[in-house]
This record gives structure tokens, sequence and C-alpha cells, in this order.
């Protein structure tokens, strides 16, 4: 086992701390959407064309409403000739004709100040990528990736960044929050793989010398549906918006879902079942004290919690914190299932690299 030079232990810490920080910013975001606090501010990057947002209405800038709709509709715009560009002509129509885009939602501080907090986490996580990024220099003569790595997650993040002003001109338009909530994955990812290399670069022992394809093999398909979960899940929870619109009766709304409820359910049941398979491959493959086996626990356990919080969303007629929780859950598993895969290679494959 190698020491950590000072420069590496030093993007090791801030790289720990951003993936903390990014499973926050998930809460964050995971309230404001149980909230219904998503349009609290109706403009970004600023609440209200202000640093520090109204807490009642007297505050609020005059004739603020005509003002941000205009403006949205010039982003919507905007991004409809985008997606036109790329292809997407059918969402860019279906964009430009969709006025309930540009319906003005009524000032309620509470809410503007739910969105405006996340707004603050999100702020201080891309200050943490940015130091991620200029630290992982120290890694340019020892392992190249992790700089190359930590630079992309910057982009991705200036690219959420303008996502996130796309969800807000679009009054939260459903497939676009599933995108802003993927992009989030990919940058807790790749926040994770740096990490991972970094750590490996020094503590070899963390690995063994002879992987375990079939338990990597599951992870992989593992993490491959639990990312299917989230798309459904975004999915089911832009239905239960839909219906919570016309009926305020919580017992009746998950009668009244697709069947994109039912595979979301089904896959779960699926993963619980595969999880327990990988739990038992490789518990009989390393020690019970191994980083490997620690993790691998903590999923079983994840799991088990996600399944219990469907529970209660299903029958106890969808509460906000559920929803919540959920999200919240199914961001963890996701993040403990790429690391286990990432820990379940073999130390030849990272080694000198």
């Amino acid at each position: 086992m190698s020491v950590y030079l000072p420069g590496e232990r030093r993007f090791v810490v801030v790289n720990k701390i951003t993936i903390l920080s990014l499973f926050l910013l998930i809460l964050a975001g995971g309230v404001v959407r149980s909230t219904g606090s998503g349009m609290g501010c109706p403009d970004w990057p600023k609440c209200f064309d202000q640093y520090v947002p109204p807490t009642n209405e007297s505050q609020l800038p005059e004739g603020y409403e005509q003002k941000y709709i205009d403006n949205r509709a010039r982003k919507n715009e905007r991004f409809a000739k985008t997606l036109d560009l790329f292809g997407f002509a059918e969402l860019a129509e279906e964009l430009r004709n969709d006025k309930s885009i540009l319906q003005h939602e009524e000032f309620n501080a509470a809410k503007t100040w739910t969105e405006y907090i996340n707004r603050l986490v999100g702020a201080v996580t891309g200050f943490f990528l940015l130091l991620c990024a200029v630290f992982s220099t120290a890694f340019l003569k020892s392992k190249k990736r992790i700089f190359y790595f930590s630079v992309l997650n910057l982009f991705v993040v200036f690219l959420q960044a303008w996502l996130g002003s796309i969800v807000v001109s679009t009054n939260l338009l459903a497939w676009v929050i599933t995108v802003h909530m993927l992009l989030a994955l990919v940058i807790l990812a790749i926040s994770i793989y740096t990490y991972f290399q970094a750590k490996v670069l020094r503590d070899s022992s963390l690995l063994i010398n002879r992987g375990n394809k079939s338990a990597k093999l599951l992870a992989l398909v593992v993490l491959v549906l639990i990312v299917v979960q989230v798309i459904l899940g975004t999915t089911v929870r832009e239905e239960i918006d839909f219906i919570a619109s016309s009926s305020d009766n919580r017992a009746e709304w998950v009668s009244k879902l697709s069947n994109y409820f039912n595979y979301h359910r089904d896959i779960a049941i699926g993963v619980f079942v595969l999880c327990l398979l990988l739990f038992f491959l490789v518990r009989t493959r390393y020690a019970h004290k191994s980083v490997q086996s620690g993790i691998v626990n903590l999923i079983v356990l994840l799991v088990i919690l996600q399944l219990a919080t469907g529970f209660i969303l299903s029958y106890l007629g969808v509460p906000a914190y559920a929803q919540t929780t959920h999200l919240v859950l199914a961001s963890l598993l996701f993040g403990a299932q790429y690391y286990l895969m990432l820990l379940l290679g073999k130390t030849s494959e990272y080694i000198g690299q």
C-alpha cells in the first residue's frame, strides 16, 4: 500500500465531499418535487430577479408575471430550435404548442425558499466539482484519466445547469425533468469513478488479483435495471402529478396509474432477487470485512428500504415524505451498485494505467 501525495490526498477528500454533496442535492431536489416547489422561482439563475428571494408579495417586482412569461417563451423557442437541430422535431412542435408551459403560478413564500435552498445546494455542489477539477491536476503524471474525467464532469455540470434553466422555462415539462435526473446520475457516476481510481491507485488491496466476472456481470445487469427503474419511476411520478391536478383524493391516485406502475413494481421485485444473488456471490468470494462485502450489505439494505417506501407510496396514499425518500434511496442504490461494480474488477485492470 502506497502513501498518497499531498495533492492526491486533497483530491480524494474533496471528491468524497462532492459525492456527499451530490446526494444532498438529490435530496433537495426530491423535496422540491414532492412539495410542488419547482416553480417557486419563476426565473433562473436569480429568483424573482433577486439574489435573495422575497418573503412576501410586497417585495415582488412590479409586473413580473408577464415579464417572466415573455422571457420563458423566448427561451423555449430557442430550446425548440435546438431540438429541431438534433432531429427531435416532434418534441419541438409539442413544446411550441403547449400553452400550459407559460401559465403563471401564484407566489408562495414557502415554495420559493424551498426552490431557492435547492439552488444554493446546487451552487455549493458545483463549487466542489470545480475544486475536484482543479485538484485532479495532481494525477496528471500518475493517472491522467482522473484529470480528464474530472474536467469532463465540469462540462456535464454546466450542461446540467443549463438544463435546470430549461426545467424552469418549460414549467416543469415532464420529459425534461427525467433527463435532468438522469444527467444528475451521470455526474454522480463520474465522481464515484474518479474517487475509485484515486483510491485504487495507492491502495491496490481494495481489489484482489483475480476479478469475479460473474459477479461483475450481475452487478452491471442490476445497475442497468436500476437506471430503468429511475426512468420508469419518473414516468410514474409524471402520471401522479397529472392525476393529482384533477383529484385531491390521494387514495385513488395509484389505481388510476397506467401499466408503467406495474412494470416499475415488477422490476423492483426482480432487482431485489438479483441483489440477493449478488449478495451470496460476493460474500462467498470476498472476506466478510472487505469493502466489497460491506458495499453489498449496504445494497441489500437499500433495496429493502426502497421496497418498503414503494409499499408506503402504493398503499398509504402517496405521502410526500415517501416520494422524497424513494428518490434518495434510488440514487444511493445507484451509487452503491456502481461502486461495487468497480470494486469487482481485478487488480491488473487498474495498476499501471
